[in-house]
């Protein structure tokens, strides 16, 4: 699904063996990297797959809370984020792209849940069973 939405190369490797494929990937490490409200591993990896003097912008508020946050000191990364405006922007903005048919988010929903299996749903996301999983209310 990566490459559909335009990727040039997946890397599906996780923690330091990601790392190391990813900085000999770009001899040496990413100019910008993006991290999107991931777990302290994903925001660890992208901070370490950065080159010096690199950009990490960081989406949304992460899962669990890391001291991975002193790094870009130490390698002069900038990292960057904020609160995904989900009530204002998004709400006037993107949901009405998707109302058009300009966006196709759905695509990312890769498993369906009730809410009695919540747990399951974020197991599957955990475990890389599902890309997003997508909790629906029986009627």
């Amino acid at each position: 699904m990566a490459r559909e939405f335009g990727a040039t190369d997946v890397v599906a490797e996780r923690g330091d063996a990601a790392v190391a494929k990813v900085r000999a990937m770009t001899n040496g490490g990413a100019d910008a990297v993006l991290e999107c409200v991931g777990t302290s591993l994903s925001v660890d990896t992208a901070i370490k797959v950065a080159r010096p003097g690199a950009v990490v912008g960081r989406i949304g508020i992460p899962q669990e809370t890391t001291d991975a946050n002193a790094i870009p000191f130490r390698t002069n990364v900038g990292l960057r984020g904020g609160i995904a405006s989900v009530t204002t922007y998004d709400r006037d903005v993107l949901l009405d792209a998707v109302l058009k048919g300009e966006i196709h988010p759905g695509r990312v929903f890769t498993q369906r849940f009730d809410l009695d299996h919540v747990q399951e749903a974020y197991e599957a996301m955990d475990q890389r069973k599902a890309i997003k999983s997508l909790l629906v209310i029986s009627q």
